[in-house]
């Protein structure tokens, strides 16, 4: 690789690491082009999965200011930078690894800190942001629905009182 492209291959490596949310490393031996190619579709347009020297792959690190990917970067790396919903792109790889052993998550860099395998595993566990954010929902609208019977209960308690002292004096009578 001549040291323009090694240069090109950094900066790019290094805006994709300034620019996304999440980093998962993985290795990758043992994969078939088909099979990387049906892993990139299935991490769908919320991430991109890049294959990268490991070298160069440092440098872009150290450039974006991430610390500890030097250990983890060994061997046949690629690295899917997520952009979006990092829980579904988290999914995406731990099923694809379910069904090809080959697929093996090595660690991950979500907000400049550093996961292990077993943390990026249970990101993947996470539901994701839509089920969050609707059980958000449903949490909130139980609140208000409780606070708005409570607001009502005092105002019942009126009527059904006046009501019974009305009843009572009417039978008086």
């Amino acid at each position: 690789m001549a040291r323009t492209d090694k240069s090109a291959a950094i900066a790019q490596l290094t805006e994709l690491f300034q620019e996304s949310a999440a980093v998962l490393v993985t290795e990758y031996r043992g994969l078939t082009v088909a099979q990387m190619k049906d892993l990139r579709r299935s991490l769908g347009a919320d991430a991109t999965y890049h294959v990268a020297k490991n070298t160069l792959a440092r440098i872009a690190a150290k450039n974006a200011e991430i610390e500890g990917l030097d250990d983890v970067l060994t061997g046949p790396t690629a690295l899917a930078f997520v952009s979006g919903d990092i829980a579904s792109a988290a999914k995406a790889i731990k099923n694809f690894a379910k069904d090809h052993e080959a697929l093996v998550v090595k660690a991950g860099v979500l907000e400049g800190n550093l996961l292990d395998a077993d943390e990026v595993k249970k990101l993947a566990d996470l539901e994701s942001r839509e089920v969050l954010l609707a059980k958000t929902a449903g949490v909130l609208k139980a609140s208000l629905y409780q606070a708005a019977f409570a607001f009502k209960a005092p105002l019942y308690k009126t009527v059904r009182t006046v009501d019974a002292l009305r009843a009572k004096e009417e039978t008086a009578a």
